[in-house]
C-alpha cells in the first residue's frame, strides 16, 4: 500500500469487493519503506509498503506506485531509486514521507541522516535495509505501475529492528537473538 496519495476512488464510491480487498490487505503485515529518487526529473520520496522480492538472479524487487501520485512520473523519469526499509524508530519519518504532516518535500530530507548513494539516490543511513537500483521494467496494473527494480547495491543492518504496517497501524518488530 502506498500511503503518499489517496486511493483512486473516495471511500463513498468503493464497491464491496474493493472494501473487502482493502481490509484484507490491511491484515497483511508489510515492511514500511521510504522509496526515494533523485535525478533530472527531481528529488522525492514516498512511504510505501508495496515492495516485494522477485528473484536473486539478478537481484530484483518490485515496487508498486500509484499512477495518480505527483511523484510517479519523477520516479519513472529518473529511472533509479533507493528502497529504504525503515527501523522501528522511523515511524515519524514514515508519516512525513506519506504526506500526512504536509511538510514540504525538500524539508523531509533534512529530518534525518540522508546521504547520496549509487547514482546519487537519497539513502537513509539509519535504515534497516538499503536497496539501490534501477528500474528495469514497468507494467501498468489498474491504478498502479509495477516497477521491476534491478539492484545495484544491497546494505543490511543486522542490529536494527523493523517497522511494519499491520491493521492500519505501525508496529515495531524486534529481532530475537538465539542463545549460544
Amino acid at each position: 500500500m502506498t500511503t503518499s496519495t489517496p486511493a483512486a476512488k473516495p471511500a463513498a464510491t468503493l464497491t464491496p469487493v474493493q472494501i473487502a480487498f482493502r481490509n484484507a490487505m490491511a491484515h497483511l503485515p508489510a515492511a514500511v519503506c521510504i522509496i526515494t529518487t533523485d535525478g533530472a526529473a527531481g528529488r522525492c520520496g514516498i512511504t510505501a509498503s508495496a515492495v516485494c522480492s522477485v528473484t536473486d538472479s539478478p537481484p530484483t524487487v518490485l515496487v508498486c506506485l500509484n499512477r495518480s501520485s505527483a511523484m510517479h512520473d519523477v520516479f519513472k523519469a529518473n529511472g533509479h531509486l533507493c528502497i529504504n526499509v525503515l527501523s522501528g524508530d522511523h515511524e515519524e519519518l514514515a508519516m512525513h514521507f506519506s504526506g500526512a504532516t504536509k511538510i514540504p518535500m525538500e524539508e523531509r530530507f533534512t529530518l534525518d541522516d540522508w546521504r547520496a548513494g549509487v547514482s546519487s539516490q537519497p539513502v537513509l543511513d539509519g535504515a534497516l535495509v538499503k536497496l539501490q537500483g534501477h528500474i528495469k521494467d514497468s507494467k501498468v496494473v489498474g491504478s498502479h505501475s509495477v516497477m521491476f527494480v534491478e539492484l545495484d547495491s544491497i546494505d543490511v543492518n543486522e542490529q536494527r529492528d523493523s517497522l511494519i504496517y499491520f491493521n492500519r497501524l505501525f508496529h515495531t518488530v524486534r529481532p530475537t537473538r538465539a542463545e549460544a
